[in-house]
């Protein structure tokens, strides 16, 4: 990435000169703080299944702060963004057009922030080229810069009102970027010390998940095995495998033993996972906690009709609704590689967030507001749970299988990261 170091400060004689340009030219000098520097980067994670996509979109402006950006991006192919977030996003032909909400505009110079787009393709056409920030190539594209300062004509010129002189924006990502196919197979992730509950499952040697975590099955025994792995990893030497059977007598989780109630209202999780088999349109569960203020009954992240949801055992109220436009704002979990799959519940407001190998999933987010088509069906009454334990498996509600793996599993009352 080219680095564009600050210039020392022009001579009085240099500063006259170029004001005496201006008056003679009518050229303004790009100098406002919505302009990028040559150093631009813009990182563009894809997430993709047949026929469908999600991308993470990292804009960092270098040695340049500014105080508003629009990103522009070109497909090869005949990729199709329907929707994002953290951004106003539009396509014309195979450019796409991203420009910042209100609350995420500035950019310090060294920062960065995030948005992402969904979208859809019949034949794909490979990675999007001709990145671009506030009108400037980034990645390293585009003309090195000279010593002299650059010009533009007015009329297409950048605003140039003043940045906040406050903090960064309140919307910067994980200070990890997502990680790329395939993820580190090392040691395990950082930033997992402070959590409550932080296991690669290192210590199990048996065959069969013990000692932090039990065997149970939430209705009734069946094909459904959970056993300790050293052949696939995410790190370490063991994981957790759960041969999910389809059917509902075949439930089969592992629990964990800590007393997880003493994380308090707001509950962060990070869980690495892995499966083999697409989410079917069937009715499915791999992760659920307890929820005392709610009889007991679990609140369930799975799957249903091909995407990730929330679902509420108490009512079967799901996150997001099950309408097309609904289900449209999630996403699949990859098959056969590790992802990072994070989320917020916060008891005391009643919200919910998710994270995709960092990226945060529209659909799965419950904001306190309802929003038709993702989450005004789970705010039909009103939710504060109280959560108590973490149970990690395979529940099938029709012909649903899946071989899946869990492993570096972190519960705790702050972000954990990727």
């Amino acid at each position: 990435m080219t680095i564009l170091r600050a210039r020392t400060a022009p001579t009085l004689a240099v500063v006259a000169a170029l004001a005496a340009t201006v008056a003679a030219t009518g050229t303004a000098l790009l100098a406002g703080p919505a302009a990028a520097a040559q150093g631009c980067r813009v990182d563009y994670t894809p997430n993709q299944w047949p026929g469908g996509f999600t991308a993470a979109v990292k804009v960092s402006p270098g040695d340049t702060a500014v105080s508003s950006w629009t990103v522009t991006w070109t497909y090869a192919g005949d990729q199709r963004v329907t929707n994002g977030w953290n951004a106003t996003v539009s396509q014309s032909g195979t450019t796409v057009t991203a420009r910042n909400v209100s609350y995420n505009g500035s950019i310090p110079a060294g920062g960065a922030t995030e948005f992402g787009v969904q979208g859809t393709f019949a034949t794909g056409g490979g990675a999007p080229t001709g990145f671009t920030l506030n009108g400037v190539p980034c990645n390293g594209a585009g003309p090195t810069p000279t010593g002299g300062p650059t010009t533009m004509n007015p009329t297409t010129a950048p605003p140039t009102t003043a940045p906040p002189t406050s903090a960064p924006p309140t919307t910067l990502p994980p200070t990890t970027a997502p990680p790329t196919s395939p993820p580190p197979t090392t040691n395990p992730p950082a930033g997992c010390a402070g959590a409550v509950l932080c296991d690669g499952f290192e210590n199990q040697t048996g065959s069969t998940p013990s000692g932090d975590w039990t065997v149970v099955n939430p209705d009734c025994a069946g094909a459904g095995t959970a056993i300790i792995d050293t052949a696939t990893t995410h790190s370490g030497s063991r994981a957790v495998r759960i041969n999910g059977a389809a059917g509902y007598c075949n439930h089969v989780f592992i629990r964990s033993t800590k007393n997880l109630g003493s994380v308090g209202s707001v509950r962060y999780g990070r869980i690495w996972v892995r499966h083999t088999t697409a989410q079917p349109t069937d009715h499915t569960t791999m992760i659920a906690m307890a929820d005392a203020a709610d009889g007991n009954k679990d609140l369930r992240m799975g799957g249903q009709n091909g995407a990730m949801q929330w679902n509420r055992a108490s009512d079967d109220a799901t996150l997001p609704e099950q309408s097309p436009a609904g289900v449209a704002q999630s996403v699949p979990l990859p098959t056969n590689r590790w992802a990072c799959l994070e989320f917020m519940v916060d008891g005391s407001a009643g919200q919910l967030r998710t994270w995709l190998d960092g990226a945060a999933v529209a659909g799965l987010t419950a904001d306190g507001v309802p929003t038709h088509d993702i989450d005004g069906q789970w705010y039909n009454r009103t939710w504060r749970p109280q959560l108590t334990d973490l149970k990690l498996g395979w529940e099938s509600y029709g012909g649903g299988a899946d071989t899946l793996w869990y492993d570096d599993i972190a519960v705790g009352s702050s972000r954990i990261g990727c």
